[in-house]
């Protein structure tokens, strides 16, 4: 199976063994005959698109509800829940991607703080730019989605090992720039510009980049997810798929968000 850009697929079993996974055999290291392992006993039933869209609905609906009972309450109150919902939104989703077992009270665990945190910056953009800035970019979120599904569906663009690279080294290179911009942020007003509240053309420009970045994970996740598909990985693991289009979605609708409120702000 081909690297995701998002660390969550990580965890599907990869190589060979059940199903022609190798559950984590680095590539190569199947023994002096260089055969594979033998398959580990299966213990429940293949996963199917239905457990994917089931679960992936199931996230996104406690995220929707979280988010939506934090704006509610709206002022300082939600304000002050985004940085403690951020932090342990990171500390959930770093210990879904590197625990051994799929936790599906985990997952839940963290759809429901990112809906918190989702919920705060919200009410804060609503409140500091436009209400109306919120819809915009809850729609603009499902429009890239359903296009991006359309353009993997009908093989528009393939998904490709050099492709694959391409997405990864930009992700990584735009996680780069913001760790930068936000260390440079102590020190200089503004850091390097590329997260400017007034909205310039540079600090638009890196939006409409992560935009694209996030667009085209997509396609990664969906051939990740079509791949666990036909090699017949057992069903739990339909939760870390759900976690993972979870993570880019929330990224998308923040950058989406960032760009509406610079584009009103001008």
């Amino acid at each position: 199976m081909r690297t995701s850009s998002n660390p969550a697929f990580k965890n599907l079993p990869k190589g060979g063994g059940y199903a022609n996974f190798n559950y984590g055999q680095p590539a190569g290291a199947f023994g002096t005959q260089g055969q594979a392992p033998t398959a580990p006993q299966q213990t429940g039933r293949p996963l199917s698109i239905d457990d994917i869209v089931t679960k992936t609905a199931i996230t996104l609906a406690i995220t929707i509800g979280t988010a939506a009972a934090t704006y509610i309450i709206g002022g300082a109150a939600s304000w002050g829940l985004v940085f403690p919902a951020a932090i342990v939104g990171f500390v959930l989703a770093m210990v879904n991607i590197f625990k051994k077992k799929v936790s599906p009270a985990l997952v839940i665990a963290y759809a429901a703080v990112e809906g918190v945190f989702l919920g705060g910056v919200s009410h804060l953009f609503a409140t500091m730019v436009n209400p109306g800035i919120i819809m915009q970019a809850i729609v603009g979120t499902m429009g890239v989605f359903a296009a991006m599904l359309v353009v993997y569906k009908t093989g528009a663009i393939r998904v490709t090992p050099k492709l694959t690279k391409w997405v990864i080294g930009a992700a990584a290179g735009a996680f780069t720039l913001m760790l930068v911009n936000l260390i440079a942020g102590f020190f200089v007003e503004g850091g390097i510009g590329i997260r400017s509240s007034d909205g310039g053309l540079l600090a638009i420009g890196f939006s409409l980049l992560c935009i694209g970045i996030a667009a085209f994970v997509f396609l990664l996740d969906f051939d990740e997810a079509d791949r666990a598909i036909k090699s017949g990985v057992d069903a739990r693991f339909s939760w870390y798929i759900a976690f993972s289009l979870m993570v880019t979605l929330v990224w998308l609708y923040l950058e989406i968000l960032r760009l509406l409120s610079y584009l009103q702000n001008d």
